[in-house]
């Protein structure tokens, strides 16, 4: 009697610790995919900060008495590379979210560096710019595209650290959840832009 729950206790304590060892891995992998997707969606908003510098001088040349626009773009510029991106950046839900400020920031000064294009018939017509602007454009999605994929890669590692065995593995090792992209304005999204025509 006494061999066979030895042998039962023996049998459980493999069990378990073959569950938590896959977890472990599954873990691992998650969180490589998370890293992976994160690299991605800098690695697009430095592409969109490298056009900045050449679709403001291209505006300028039209556009001189518009200073205050090209120095926001330059400080909203100036505040996403300021910025030290780090994997260990992804555990702390502050350090993701001043990034995203930085990211809407230069976004909000791009929108208005892009308004007052739209005065300037000859600029718009210049095919430098609209070079620029087809290269501003495919980054913007490609961003859109890298942001959801890293998303779905939060989504899936939380998931795994938030479930049954992985929430075992992650407990022993130290891993917890990873903040993830938020909204900074959700009333700003919901309410739609009023348009004027002069």
């Amino acid at each position: 009697m006494k061999k066979t729950v030895l042998w039962v206790v023996l049998g459980l304590v493999v069990l378990v610790v073959a569950v938590v060892g896959y977890s472990y891995n599954d873990l691992q992998r998650a969180d490589e995919q998370v890293e992976q997707q994160w690299s991605e969606v800098v690695n697009q908003y430095q592409r969109r900060a490298d056009l900045i510098p050449n679709l403001v001088e291209t505006v300028k040349r039209y556009a001189e008495h518009e200073e205050g626009v090209f120095v926001d773009v330059a400080k909203a510029r100036q505040q996403v590379n300021n910025i030290q991106v780090t994997p260990d950046m992804l555990n702390d839900p502050q350090a993701v979210a001043q990034y995203q400020n930085a990211q809407g920031a230069l976004t909000q000064s791009l929108g208005r560096l892009i308004a007052v294009a739209e005065n300037y018939p000859d600029l718009k017509a210049n095919q430098t710019f609209e070079n620029l602007m087809t290269q501003l454009e495919s980054t913007e999605n490609r961003v859109t595209v890298a942001r959801n994929r890293y998303i779905e890669s939060v989504r899936d590692y939380n998931v795994l650290v938030r479930t049954f065995p992985g929430n075992i593995a992650a407990m022993i090792i130290g891993m917890d959840k990873k903040p993830n992209f938020s909204v900074a304005n959700e009333d700003a999204i919901s309410t739609a832009p009023k348009v004027e025509f002069n």
